[in-house]
């Protein structure tokens, strides 16, 4: 399996980089995809909910009636859940929403996105690149070359470039990720995807471990 590698003018540039099978052209599993983004929406709730309950309220404990004779239900004090302002029945309480997935099932769930994406025609390689300084007009020559502009799209790079990260910051549809910083979730939410050449290699090394 091999992608041409295009030039920052989208043009080919007569190289080809060879994809591993095992990465780019498996079966996909939906329900390890479906695991993994829950597990990184779930870490994204900073879990701070929290009503009071009835011993919690500030309000007078005095009983609102005598227990017996009135031929009504027996009320204890004010505080009761069947009053307004009174305590809530288990209500919301501060929690850590995260859980643990095994690394084998996250490689899954990578594999089968890929996988499809690249079923979709939804990768690309393009040639490294570098900018002098952070230019996000560059970048958006760069969109419209690679006939991206406008429409979601995820760079992975192969190490940290400062000035490439902070030129696609503006752009709200564009987004740029070291090769082992990725997630499902970023994968699955980009329309199209974008290798720097020297980052594929070291992607697919990353997802054997």
């Amino acid at each position: 399996m091999e992608l041409v590698v295009l030039n920052t003018s989208g043009k080919e540039t007569g190289r080809k980089v060879t994809l591993d099978e095992s990465v780019f052209g498996i079966e996909p599993n939906q329900h390890a995809v479906y695991l993994e983004v829950k597990q990184y929406l779930a870490a994204q709730r900073q879990g701070t909910h929290k009503s009071k309950e009835r011993s919690e309220i500030t309000a007078s404990t005095r009983k609102l009636k005598k227990q017996k004779g009135s031929g009504s239900a027996r009320y204890g004090d004010i505080k009761s859940p069947t009053f307004k302002g009174g305590g809530r029945v288990f209500g919301p309480k501060p929690r850590d929403y995260r859980f643990k997935l095994n690394k084998a099932i996250k490689r899954l769930a990578k594999k089968s996105v890929l996988s499809q994406k690249m079923r979709d025609n939804s990768i690309k390689v393009l040639e490294n690149l570098s900018f002098d300084a952070p230019k996000t007009k560059e970048f958006i020559n760069l969109l419209n070359a690679l006939e991206l502009n406008g429409k979601k799209s995820l760079f992975i790079i192969p190490e940290t470039n400062k000035n490439v990260y902070l030129s696609s910051r503006n752009l709200p549809k564009t987004k740029v990720l070291n090769y082992n910083e990725i997630s499902s979730y970023d994968l699955i939410n980009a329309g199209d995807i974008v290798f720097f050449e020297g980052a594929v290699e070291k992607f697919q090394e990353n997802l054997k471990k």
